[in-house]
């Protein structure tokens, strides 16, 4: 997505895959509330862990990557670990969540794009789905598709970009993978 004029835009976002490790494929409910959601794109946040995660997800809409600290070489060469991706009129700032000062992951995360204004920031690393607003500018951890940890179900989060730039976000989430 570029710069430009009105855009709406749905955009599925995702974190820690950690694909071999919790299967060869990306969950079906995952695929299917992707697929269902009609996202124009999708974002992930790092953490995909093999350099195949990217192939499965273009095969349902454009992708947009960071890594993250479980990643490899091939991985963060191909995709940063930080970078802003504009959509319509919003600038979404995208980092895993690991690196930088702060105490928790979202203060990392925002601490992040301190020096470059961003509408949101989108972030992984600690599993845990979180969307607030911090001084305006909205937090968004979509949690984990295939490692729930300790929460009470597996997520992925789905952001819509309104033509005005407003930003709307909403976690889904499944019991199995």
């Amino acid at each position: 997505m570029s710069p430009g004029g009105p855009a709406a835009a749905r955009i599925g976002v995702v974190s820690d895959t950690h694909l071999p490790r919790f299967g060869r494929r990306l969950p079906a409910p995952l695929v299917a509330g992707l697929e269902a959601a009609g996202v124009a794109l999708i974002l992930h946040l790092g953490d995909h862990t093999s350099p195949d995660v990217a192939g499965l997800f273009e095969a349902i809409a454009p992708f947009e990557a960071v890594a993250g600290n479980n990643d490899g070489d091939e991985i963060e060469r191909r995709w940063g670990r930080r970078r802003i991706v504009t959509v319509g009129r919003v600038r979404l700032g995208m980092v895993h969540g690991d690196l930088g000062r702060g105490r928790t992951t979202p203060d990392r995360a925002v601490e992040a794009f301190r020096d470059d204004p961003v509408d949101a920031v989108l972030f992984g690393h600690s599993h845990v789905p979180l969307c607030e607003r911090r001084d305006g500018v909205l937090l968004l951890n979509p949690g984990s598709p295939t490692d729930r940890r300790r929460n009470p179900a597996f997520s992925w989060a789905l952001l819509d970009v309104a033509p005005d730039g407003t930003l709307t976000a909403e976690h889904r989430y499944f019991d199995r993978r």
